[in-house]
């Protein structure tokens, strides 16, 4: 092989995150510079994601966003949202100037701005739609199998693609794969195989070549917005201070326990497994569900309580003085209800799962959480307490999580994670944000390249993602 027919081997082998959006300067007033910025780069790239904290003005964004792709498409754009999350978009849109239309069908859609939840997304016909937004968009890697698939499916060949999250990789950067698949950047099982090395085995453990780091982070800002506060992407801008977070752990003493042998235990057994942690949860429960109901009864502020188990959920409720439940089994329009009526101040207490409404809401309006236990996903703890502590909080939070002795150091399992989150966002920052100052600042880098020398065989479990 000669030099040229080298060079046009590697030119094929490159990966490149070429724009398919177009420029646009207009500025919206409600917008402060950087977020106008971020949307400029966000249309330029036509598929791009936003991964910024909790309280940035992602809702603001996605909407000029999208209506600049109704402006330029002269067809209408489709948002999914979380529960609830929809008519908190559209008052935002109203502060803003940006009419959305809250739409149960493809029947109700307008020719603009439309939004719905994501339960809904099986009444519309995606071909009707040149843009599709995503806010929280990690709710996707939660979504099972087949639901994660039809969203793929159906906006595989949608022109504009937009992606909102303050958590896209919380446990590992392989997780990213999930949103570049969506976008249409790379097949997740592409990119495992291109950035990173399989441990071997039928296991899901995967690292990042050491040797492609660099190049893995230039990818990612090609397509990513990757920040905490505005200052990441060099820009001044007073009010991205979070304030103080108070954590509180209770754990309700067990009774003893009895042995095979008949025998009574001074302590009950620390569970282990995740069955013997719910076993220990529901020996617990009414202990535990009477000191949350004590401290959220000693206040008279707005107070949100997270469950696990439906029978923790009712008798919470009961328990709580203005207390009101929002569980699974409730018609959509009764849950968006009860949580729209906790955050106008119609309800003092929401009692719900963080699965439900743990994500996109912002209920700036409390400042005190009580966890009536906690699960094993650091994802769904951090955007439970994001709900209240967020950029724009004026008052100190208070989280209070009441556990079982039994139920082991939950609390240190869950700051561990937060740890490993945190230098993980905090990493993912760092390496990408010279790449994003200058893309953002419309400096041209519109190609990336990495030349994947390195044969890497895709596990069987993964051929068929």
């Amino acid at each position: 092989m000669d030099r040229s027919e080298y060079e046009r081997f590697l030119k094929r082998k490159a990966i490149t995150a070429t724009p398919s959006g177009f420029e646009c300067t207009d500025i919206n007033p409600y917008l402060f510079d950087w977020q106008n910025d971020v949307v400029h780069w966000a249309l330029r790239k036509g598929k791009a994601a936003i991964f910024s904290d909790c309280g940035s003005g992602k809702s603001r964004m996605q909407l000029q966003w999208a209506q600049k792709v109704h402006e330029h498409s002269r067809r209408p754009v489709l948002i999914l949202a979380p529960l609830a999350v929809t008519q908190q978009t559209k008052r935002e849109g109203e502060k803003c100037g940006i009419d959305v239309k809250v739409v149960r069908n493809q029947k109700e859609c307008c020719d603009g701005l439309n939004i719905t939840n994501y339960e809904m997304l099986s009444h519309f016909d995606p071909q009707k739609f040149c843009g599709i937004v995503l806010d929280e968009s990690s709710i996707i890697k939660h979504k099972d199998g087949k639901t994660r698939q039809m969203i793929q499916d159906l906006f595989e060949d949608t022109p504009f693609k937009l992606c909102c999250t303050a958590t896209p990789a919380p446990n590992d950067y392989m997780e990213l794969g999930t949103h570049a698949q969506f976008l249409g950047v790379m097949k997740q099982t592409e990119m495992l195989a291109t950035f990173f090395v399989h441990d071997g085995g039928e296991t899901q453990s995967w690292r990042l070549k050491r040797h492609a780091e660099k190049k893995f982070f230039e990818w990612v800002a090609g397509w990513a917005a990757c920040f905490r506060r505005p200052q990441d992407l060099g820009y001044e801008q007073e009010g991205y201070e979070l304030p103080e977070l108070r954590v509180h752990e209770e754990a309700v003493v067990s009774k003893g326990t009895e042995l095979i042998d008949g025998q009574m235990m001074l302590f009950a057994p620390v569970g282990k497994t995740l069955l013997e942690r719910r076993s220990a949860r529901r020996n617990s429960l009414e202990d535990r569900v009477a000191r949350a109901a004590e401290i959220a009864n000693a206040t008279d502020d707005q107070v949100l309580v997270w469950c696990d188990l439906n029978a923790e959920s009712k008798a919470l409720t009961k328990a709580i003085r203005g207390a009101v439940e929002v569980e699974g089994t409730m018609p959509l329009e009764e849950k968006e209800s009860g949580i729209v009526g906790f955050l106008t101040g119609q309800h003092r207490v929401l009692v719900s799962k963080p699965s439900i409404a743990g994500f996109g809401i912002n209920a700036q309006n409390a400042h005190i959480e009580i966890f009536v236990g906690l699960s094993d996903s650091f994802e769904q703890y951090y955007q439970a307490v994001r709900r209240c502590w967020r950029y724009g909080q004026e008052k100190p939070v208070d989280v209070y999580i009441i556990i079982s002795d039994a139920e082991g150091a939950v609390k240190a399992n869950i700051a561990r994670k937060q740890a490993d989150a945190e230098r993980m966002t905090g990493e993912l920052i760092e390496f990408t944000k010279e790449f994003l100052k200058s893309d953002i600042r419309q400096t041209k880098r519109d190609v990336d390249e990495y030349y994947a020398f390195e044969q890497m065989e895709v596990p069987v479990w993964l051929k068929s993602a």
